[in-house]
């Protein structure tokens, strides 16, 4: 039975790689589409390339994610606001309903309010959703640093698109399930990834951490979630080793579509 969401890979696996070099292993190893990260690779930042990049290997382009990481704080600019313009223009002329984007840190309140006040007309002007991240606290000197102003949950209230990172919520001892329920119907994308359970944001293979995502993957495909589901994996352990990497990227497909199309076979 085919998986009734659809599962994307992300490129953030393989951030140093030429987006091209994601795309044709995606296509490769089974994937319908792609998760595009920008990047200080030109081919990312290039709606164009992207567009040409899915038409050559038959792949949709599911979502957008703004460079919001530190390695990508100069790419676009170093305004966040800025970033996010960019990111929607790059979006909507490649086609892609969904830019990511992770929250105001704590002492961007201009940023804060601009999503909340701004946002929304963006939104509507271009047809595109900014979708905001959940995050996680940092663990400094043995005690718990908050750096974004979101990752209690509370403050995503008046947010209408968001994105639920299943190791980011682990991180943040959040289960994902009740994440999924209290985000409800602005549950835009999702970033699957399995979490090693020691306080960090690992974002391992589904299967290879200690969080239950084959029950979490159940729940959302029996809900009225109606978005994506994006692999955003940590890959590195088999760069070096192309027969493991493709077994390892075909598994990881092949297990979410598999408990996304349980939850089909249940409501039967």
């Amino acid at each position: 039975m085919p998986s009734p969401l659809p599962v994307l890979f992300s490129s953030a696996a393989f951030f140093a790689r030429p987006l091209s070099w994601t795309f044709q292993l995606a296509a490769e190893c089974g994937y319908q589409g792609v998760e595009v990260m920008v990047t200080k690779d030109s081919e990312s930042q290039d709606p164009a390339r992207i567009r040409a990049l899915a038409g050559e290997f038959g792949l949709t382009v599911g979502a957008l994610h703004a460079p919001c990481l530190l390695l990508t704080r100069k790419v676009w600019g170093t305004d966040p606001i800025g970033k996010i313009d960019r990111s929607v223009e790059a979006a909507a002329d490649a086609g892609i309903p969904v830019v990511v984007v992770h929250p105001p840190y704590r002492w961007q309140r201009a940023f804060r309010r601009w999503l909340i006040e701004d946002l929304p007309s963006l939104e509507e002007r271009t047809g595109i959703a900014v979708a905001v991240e959940n995050m996680f606290p940092v663990r400094l000197a043995g005690r718990d640093v908050t750096f974004h102003s979101n990752q209690d949950l509370e403050a995503l209230e008046d947010l209408p698109h968001l994105v639920l990172d299943t190791s980011h919520a682990a991180v943040a001892k959040h289960d994902p399930i009740a994440v999924r329920k209290l985000f409800g119907d602005r549950l835009r994308h999702v970033h699957l990834s399995d979490n090693a359970g020691k306080g960090w944001d690992s974002h391992l293979p589904p299967g290879q951490g200690v969080l239950d995502l084959d029950r979490f993957l159940e729940d959302l495909a029996a809900s009225e979630f109606d978005g994506a589901v994006s692999l955003e994996v940590d890959l590195r352990p088999s760069l070096g080793d192309a027969d493991a990497l493709a077994t390892t990227m075909i598994d990881m497909r092949e297990r979410t579509e598999r408990a996304l199309a349980s939850a089909g076979r249940a409501a039967r």
